[in-house]
């Protein structure tokens, strides 16, 4: 191993999350193939699977009725988003005793620091075994994972996908481009069908050829710096994170057929108010514009917004939301109402905050109410989602959110 390779990042991607967790839980499921469903009939599909059930050709997509026929003792389970999402905090605060947790990418990947004294590959897998048993020992011995090492988080995410379950994978210019000579182009994260296509068309067509494009060749390709940007991390140079620059917070749910009514359809979007503007509060933001988004059978959608002083008051949106709803509600023929969304936008950081005629403020500063839902945050933060919400809402977890 050269001595100029540090491996920087560790990657850990958690083994057929969903129904790992609910074999841990529930010791009947142990044992026997195990799907996800987000509804409970024939018509829907599969949105997770354990490793037998992928094993008989049951993966995500799959409807019911055809994972029922491949294995009749299949345990379908529904989704429980909100089990989920705990136990990624419980295997979060595990890795964190021990290493430093640089990003939650999702519910089931984890993207690790490695210190300097862990950066040569036998510190580094080390440290990567130390974090699977730790894993197993909080978590439970039926939450696998598989971990990848590299010298930026391009590499480390690509390794931890080379073997699972249970792997442990590194990747640098000691063995690049060799190790993935055999895996499509379209394969890698960040490759989607029109970078597939560009690339294609200069004559790229697997990732050896891309391995061996000059950078700058690769922004003309791209016609983005990010096209360099993730060559140079292909090549393993050591590409820091680029922040995300937010144009607003928002959170969209395709409802359940339980929920499909009006009545619980707005109740829905009350809740989706309440997660995005905590979310707005914790990263420190105001918005200045507030929309809805509904989509109902048979009218088709319906969307409309209104522009606000800038504000991160839970109320305050609750309000609006409110008079959207009463917008629609005048002109609706709906009878099911599939999905609704909500969307804070013109957004900007409280610091820049200045006083106006609708707040006479000091600069920087928050409202009464605004401090209340920072007082909720705290509450929900140290004892669950929804243990204090704003008025009536209907929770409503699982896999039919987007945003």
């Amino acid at each position: 191993m050269a001595k100029t390779t540090k491996f920087r990042t560790l990657y850990i991607d958690m083994d057929s999350f969903y129904a790992s967790v609910e074999q841990q839980l529930r010791p009947e499921l142990r044992g026997r193939p195990v799907g996800i469903t987000a509804v409970d009939n024939d018509a829907g599909a599969i949105v997770a699977a354990s490793y037998d059930a992928k094993a008989l050709g049951i993966g995500v997509g799959t409807r019911i009725y055809e994972a029922k026929k491949l294995c009749p003792r299949i345990a379908l389970v529904g989704a429980r988003h909100k089990v989920y999402v705990s136990m990624n905090q419980t295997i979060a605060t595990a890795i964190d005793k021990i290493a430093e947790v640089e990003r939650i990418r999702s519910v089931d990947e984890f993207q690790i620091r490695l210190s300097a004294v862990d950066h040569e590959l036998d510190r580094a897998i080390a440290k990567a075994q130390e974090i699977k048993s730790l894993i197993k020992a909080e978590a439970g011995p039926f939450i696998g994972a598989s971990v990848g090492l590299g010298p930026n988080h391009l590499l480390a995410k690509i390794a931890g996908k080379l073997e699972k379950p249970d792997g442990l994978s590194w990747l640098s210019p000691n063995n690049m481009p060799d190790r993935l000579a055999d895996m499509p182009l379209d394969k890698l994260p960040g490759i989607a069908k029109g970078v597939h296509r560009k690339l294609n068309a200069a004559g790229v067509y697997t990732i050896p050829d891309l391995y061996r494009i000059d950078p700058r060749h690769a922004r003309m390709i791209w016609r983005s710096v990010e096209g360099e940007r993730f060559v140079r991390a292909l090549q393993g140079e050591d590409i820091p994170l680029v922040p995300t620059r937010r144009n607003g917070y928002g959170n969209s749910k395709v409802l359940a057929p339980e929920n499909r009514s009006l009545p619980n359809a707005y109740f829905v979007s009350r809740w989706l108010v309440e997660k995005a503007t905590a979310r707005l509060r914790r990263d420190g933001y105001l918005a200045r514009h507030f929309a809805i988004q509904v989509s109902c059978r048979p009218k088709g959608w319906w969307a409309d917004g209104i522009s606000t002083f800038a504000s991160q008051d839970t109320m305050h949106f609750l309000e609006l939301n409110r008079v959207l709803w009463r917008r629609f509600y005048d002109r609706t023929g709906c009878r099911d109402y599939m999905s609704v969304g909500v969307q804070l936008g013109r957004i900007q950081r409280l610091e820049d905050r200045v006083p106006d005629l609708f707040l006479p403020l000091p600069q920087a500063s928050k409202t009464e109410r605004e401090k209340l839902g920072k007082v909720v945050d705290n509450i929900n933060r140290r004892f669950g989602p929804d243990t204090v919400s704003f008025g009536h809402s209907k929770p409503h977890y699982g896999f039919f959110e987007r945003g």
